[in-house]
């Protein structure tokens, strides 16, 4: 699979957020988005995930086996997107029932970041950090390739974030791609970077890019 985005810009109302963005990712690959608050990067996850639409260039999909991109991702927000009233393990059902091509079971992905003993618990009693675990379960429990994640480490101790790591290690080794905002250290090996800055105060939006590939 490969993911192509030429020249993409984002506007929100009047204003131009980034221009003149491009990048290729193959499989196996790993990108993170660089900047600062208000910088565009969640705004460039949402344009991935068709939440907003681009103010210009192209994004594409190839060798997707005739699925179109939002069949083939995973999108973790800021928010953890969990109904409070809900056990962990009700949540984690309902997103495999609604995105399809079930992978874990439920309270096996669960398990696998450290909370096999809340599977029963109303998300409403569990912490931040827990919560946080719970949203980033949903991306065992249905096979997709593409993971959008923003963020990612919010509210995660070292220890949680180092089950994260592997995770995301273990996804792209089975030939997934991994796209991923953070203000933090991320250490993906080989992961390739850009960085979106804000405008100068003379001039339009743009992106400075760095890193490999970027």
């Amino acid at each position: 699979m490969r993911l192509h985005v030429e020249n993409l810009a984002c506007s929100r109302g009047e204003r131009r957020i980034f221009e003149g963005l491009s990048f290729a990712l193959d499989s196996g690959d790993a990108l993170l988005v660089l900047g600062r608050n208000g910088a565009g990067k969640s705004s460039l996850l949402d344009i991935l995930a068709g939440r907003l639409a681009p103010a210009g260039g192209s994004l594409a999909l190839e060798e997707a086996g005739g699925r179109s991109l939002s069949e083939c991702l995973h999108y973790v927000g800021h928010r953890d997107a969990l109904k409070a009233a809900l056990t962990a393990e009700e949540n984690l059902t309902f997103a495999r029932d609604f995105l399809g091509s079930p992978a874990l079971a439920p309270r096996e992905a669960l398990a696998a970041l450290g909370l096999a003993h809340a599977a029963r618990l109303p998300v409403a009693y569990l912490s931040a950090g827990q919560r946080r675990r719970v949203a980033l379960a949903r991306l065992l429990v249905a096979e997709r390739s593409l993971w959008l994640l923003d963020e990612p480490t919010a509210a995660l101790d070292a220890a949680s974030q180092e089950t994260l790591l592997r995770l995301i290690d273990e996804h792209r080794r089975k030939g997934g791609i991994v796209i991923a905002t953070t203000h933090q250290p991320l250490a993906l090996a080989e992961a390739k970077t850009i960085r979106i800055e804000r405008p100068a105060p003379d001039r339009s939006a743009f992106v400075v890019a760095d890193g490999e590939g970027a």
